[in-house]
């Protein structure tokens, strides 16, 4: 059976990126950038702090991680609960240590059901990053632009009600963006986005509503992608990073500051068996004076001081 030919019409196919949001641009030609207080590598920790409904929905798909047998999927649900009721906190007690401020993407849904999930992460001085809705609230092209923003719009004054503080950056589900992302991100006042992968450092993208700064989280050191995907245990993953970390001190000395995201789940990396490796990757980054622990908005915030804006 032969494919229709539409299938192979994309809607923005032409030569360069399919898009004019930024300039194709070579990492180690750029003019250096530099972390405040002489670091040569800064390390955001993300958390990713998400609730899944039981009843998945698979409009536009189904988000990574959701549920998977028949319904009432009971051993997936409390799998995932258990990262809000235990995990999270391992995580809280294993950044605590190392005096790490990081970057807690949340789910707007986590604020009304579990709203002293939302007071510790405040009291404990991290920042909240949106994190859409729930679990369900995925974007993908295709999707209705108003129904998107209105998605946008609900996470954001969620949370602003739930902290007091409107967050200042976005995480998509899987990462997933529509032709539109960008600039209603841009439009709804956010500073920074953490979606696209496709480099070290951050970068502005131009867009109709005005510039937002994307902050690349690196999926392939996710605890996500190594522990789980790969089934690598917690420490390949641990091992990974610090390899990781090397190369880029390394790289630093010779063409200017570098970033090295940490993307967990509590679900994940907040088991017993995985715990005690994170803290020792903690406490061996925390010691390393070419490395610093910086939020995502931190980064942002710094390259925009540094990056003309376009």
């Amino acid at each position: 059976m032969s494919l229709d030919p539409s299938y192979l019409v994309y809607e923005r196919r032409r030569r360069g990126m399919d898009h004019d949001l930024y300039p194709w641009s070579n990492l180690f030609a750029r003019k250096p950038l530099a972390w405040d207080g002489g670091a040569k590598v800064a390390v955001p920790i993300v958390v990713s702090l998400e609730w899944f409904p039981i009843q998945p929905s698979d409009t536009p798909f189904r988000a990574p991680g959701h549920m998977q047998t028949a319904y009432p999927d009971y051993r997936h649900y409390t799998a995932r609960e258990y990262g809000t009721r235990v995990g999270f906190y391992r995580l809280l007690d294993a950044f605590a240590a190392v005096d790490a401020r990081v970057t807690v993407a949340v789910n707007a849904a986590i604020a009304e059901r579990y709203p002293s999930i939302v007071r510790d992460i405040v009291a404990a001085g991290h920042e909240i990053a949106a994190h859409s809705t729930d679990m369900n609230g995925t974007i993908a092209s295709g999707m209705d632009e108003a129904d998107e923003r209105d998605l946008i719009a609900r996470a954001l004054d969620t949370l602003e009600a739930a902290t007091g503080s409107r967050p200042r950056g976005w995480l998509s589900i899987a990462r997933s963006q529509s032709w539109s992302t960008p600039g209603l991100l841009a439009d709804a006042g956010l500073d920074y986005m953490l979606d696209w992968v496709n480099d070290e450092l951050p970068y502005w993208m131009t867009t109709s509503a005005g510039p937002v700064l994307n902050v690349p989280l690196n999926h392939e050191l996710s605890d996500r992608q190594i522990v789980t995907v790969q089934q690598q245990s917690a420490d390949s993953y641990r091992q990974q990073v610090e390899d990781a970390c090397a190369w880029l001190v390394d790289e630093a000395t010779r063409f200017g500051a570098r970033m090295l995201p940490l993307h967990l789940t509590p679900y994940i990396m907040g088991l017993p068996y995985r715990i005690g490796a994170l803290e020792d990757l903690l406490r061996t980054l925390r010691e390393k004076p070419e490395v610093t622990f910086l939020t995502a908005g931190e980064i942002a915030r710094q390259t925009a001081a540094q990056l003309p804006r376009p």
